[in-house]
């Protein structure tokens, strides 16, 4: 049984779309997992393999209850009966809370059909009589973290303070070699120095060092006001 259930289309979205949100909400006692839809590959300096293991690697630095790949095929997902399925099977064994799922705006089409899917198998997941193992559940929410191939400035819902956590998300990400350091350009603004100046950025913006901005289509209850910085 998870409180949250991050669904990433491929191996590294979750990390990089809100690594230091899943640490800050493992180190106050939430049970966190990460469900990827896809392999992530091919890509030019990764494989299968490779993947894998930096995948392992960076699960063991989250620290997170639990983590699988649903096994969807990566460059051609589709938010299809089949897959919905698939997913909502796994909403009802893992019984999230909330579900984060990438902001629905997205040059890369895996990101956009695993929004859909997302939602889709949200809603598959509450019914009756569907034929689907398990008994129904309905998550709560579902959120939006920022994880795109557009270079847009969005508006979110909220920004969460990642400072005490931001160099446990840079080892994090830096577990995927393959797909950040490896073919990129070495010289200053590296890819992860980009990353920085983003989360610094959000976290100039509400007050503190570093911040991962979220998204929601419905209003966010907050149960006070000491929660905010």
């Amino acid at each position: 049984m998870l409180d949250i259930l991050v669904v990433a289309p491929h191996p590294d979205d979750a990390e990089l779309g809100m690594g230091g949100t899943i640490l800050k909400m493992k180190a106050e006692g939430f049970a966190v997992g990460i469900l990827d839809l896809t392999s992530g590959e091919p890509t030019p300096y990764g494989s299968p393999e490779i993947r894998a293991r930096e995948t392992a690697a960076a699960t063991q630095v989250l620290g997170i209850d639990w983590r699988e790949n649903l096994g969807l095929p990566n460059r051609s997902l589709e938010a299809s009966l089949e897959a919905r399925g698939q997913l909502a099977a796994v909403l009802r064994r893992t019984r999230p809370r909330w579900v984060f799922a990438p902001y629905w705006i997205d040059a890369h089409p895996d990101h956009l059909a695993a929004t859909q899917l997302i939602e889709a198998a949200r809603f598959w997941a509450k019914l009756t009589k569907s034929g689907l193992p398990g008994e129904p559940h309905y998550p709560e929410r579902v959120l939006y973290y920022y994880c795109t191939h557009l270079r847009l400035v969005p508006q979110p819902a909220f920004v969460v303070d990642i400072s005490p956590f931001w160099e446990k998300k840079q080892e994090a990400i830096a577990c995927y070699r393959s797909q950040v350091i490896e073919g990129r350009p070495q010289d200053p603004p590296t890819f992860l120095d980009r990353l920085r100046d983003q989360a610094s950025t959000w976290g100039w913006s509400i007050g503190t060092r570093y911040g991962e901005p979220f998204a929601s289509r419905e209003p966010v209850g907050i149960g006070s006001l000491q929660g905010l910085v």
